[in-house]
């Protein structure tokens, strides 16, 4: 199983991604872009190797106006080398990646020139996995459109127009439900079809369900029989709903005890479950952690030491259940240690927690900061403490702090983050 998360990454230095205005979309700035966007994409394939996380979702801004007349450059081969060593290296861990075009990438258009900016769209994502050197197991996902007042011709524009790709396209589509045009049922209709791959979304699925006996299990054992040979064990898409939020907003975290619920359901496990969630990789390591078969307590201490401080500066109590839930070293209670860190994170810090996490955090410096900067560390606990200061400018400056003393174990830490 590959457990994975969607494009950007939370705490990850050097991971984001630069665009720039039309106006803008000069020859050299493009290729500035598209320099600084590889790298960016290296730095996080190396992130996700180092962290065994196996399956990943390449943002399609990766490169400036991809698809676009305004970017004129040969890109693929100016950067070729850049491609095949990054490919190199996503093969060489096993990863699988994929991309998901955005909500303008629409192919049953019912006018010409949104469809062929679609193809042009779909031509560009394509270009990319082969330029990274990956077989047709690396994914480009897609959802079916628009209704244009009758879906039944909008789906048979959709078997039309697919009909026009070219090979290096089809080879690699994958089509997905989503939560307000297209049900399950109607996707999969299409894909068997086409003999297109189907992708399951659990929560667009509940939004917009087209037979409420049919529980998850049902549709991924479906969607399962379109997945052909050559492209790779099936893949869905996992997400919970965010409280309070419009219906399909993604939760800020998967919660751990109702994830494993759906995971211990699954018939198989031979399976790759794209997480789409706001922390993104905070939540692929968790939901790893507490299904790989490899049980190792080193790997939730590791995590101990990110969470921590940030653990305590909410609640004292789960600080001291994690630290003796851990005392164990034959044990590996993983889903009880991201239970407590998830019920600590949606509590309120008091003054007096913060201040501990604060003073914590301080020790590592105090005895190598100067004279000026103890008398201003000094001056905002004091104007926190009387509610003159918000924790906000405590903590940046502690972080203007572990940068200039190197304190790489807190600059990792997200106690900076969360």
């Amino acid at each position: 199983m590959g457990i994975g998360y969607a494009c950007l990454t939370v705490g990850v230095p050097n991971t984001d991604y630069k665009r720039c205005m039309l106006k803008n979309a000069e020859e050299e700035r493009l290729l500035a872009l598209i320099q600084y966007n590889l790298n960016s994409l290296d730095h996080v394939i190396e992130y996700n190797r180092e962290n065994h996380i196996n399956l990943f979702r390449i943002s399609s801004d990766l490169i400036a106006f991809g698809s676009s007349p305004a970017n004129r450059l040969p890109w693929w081969d100016i950067f070729d080398s850049t491609f095949q060593s990054i490919g190199k290296k996503i093969k060489d861990a096993h990863m699988r990646v994929s991309m998901h075009p955005g909500q303008y990438t629409v192919l049953n258009s019912n006018r010409n020139e949104v469809v062929q900016k679609a193809i042009d769209d779909l031509h560009y994502h394509a270009k990319v996995l082969d330029c990274l050197g990956l077989s047709k197991e690396h994914k480009i996902v897609l959802h079916i459109g628009g209704i244009y007042n009758n879906k039944k011709e909008a789906m048979e524009r959709f078997v039309a127009n697919y009909g026009e790709l070219d090979k290096t396209i089809k080879q690699r589509l994958v089509i997905e439900n989503d939560d307000k045009c297209y049900t399950i049922g109607e996707v999969l209709d299409i894909g068997i079809r086409l003999k297109i791959p189907v992708v399951y979304d659990n929560l667009h699925n509940k939004i917009n369900p087209v037979d409420k006996e049919k529980d998850d299990y049902d549709w991924i054992d479906q969607c399962k029989e379109t997945w052909g040979q050559g492209d790779g064990q099936q893949k869905i898409h996992y997400a919970q709903q965010a409280l309070g939020k419009n219906p399909g907003a993604h939760s800020d975290t998967i919660d751990i005890h109702e994830f494993i619920g759906f995971y211990s359901r699954l018939s198989c496990k031979d399976i790759d479950i794209m997480l789409e969630v706001k922390d993104k990789n905070l939540s692929a390591i968790k939901c790893i952690h507490c299904t790989q078969k490899e049980k190792k307590i080193q790997q939730l201490e590791k995590e101990w030491g990110r969470y921590k401080y940030k653990v305590l500066e909410n609640s004292a109590s789960d600080y001291i259940a994690i630290r003796n839930l851990l005392n164990d070293k034959n044990s590996y209670p993983a889903i009880d240690f991201y239970g407590l860190i998830e019920g600590a994170l949606k509590k309120k810090e008091s003054t007096g927690s913060a201040l501990n996490a604060v003073l914590h955090i301080w020790g590592y410096f105090k005895n190598s900061s100067t004279e000026a900067e103890k008398k201003k560390f000094s001056k905002i606990i004091e104007e926190y403490k009387q509610g003159k200061a918000q924790l906000k400018t405590v903590k940046n400056y502690l972080w203007k702090m572990a940068i200039k003393y190197d304190q790489s174990y807190l600059l990792e830490s997200y106690y900076f983050l969360l």
